[in-house]
């Protein structure tokens, strides 16, 4: 999946899920690998990464 892509549904992930997207996209990635679809679970892996960019760094 290239990054336009992950970017895009991570940005659908979040309208839908708002703050819990990442945790929801975590479960789909842990899904995926458990059902052995690595190449899915790589996919959710960077949709992941792409909401945790749009939440921005972490505020202590």
């Amino acid at each position: 999946m290239d990054a336009i892509k992950a970017t895009e549904i991570a940005h659908a992930l979040y309208r839908a899920h708002g703050g819990k997207a990442e945790a929801e996209a975590a479960q789909r990635e842990r899904q995926s690998r458990d059902d052995g679809n690595e190449r899915e679970a790589e996919n959710w892996r960077a949709i992941r990464g792409s909401i945790r960019q749009m939440r921005g760094a972490n505020q202590s």
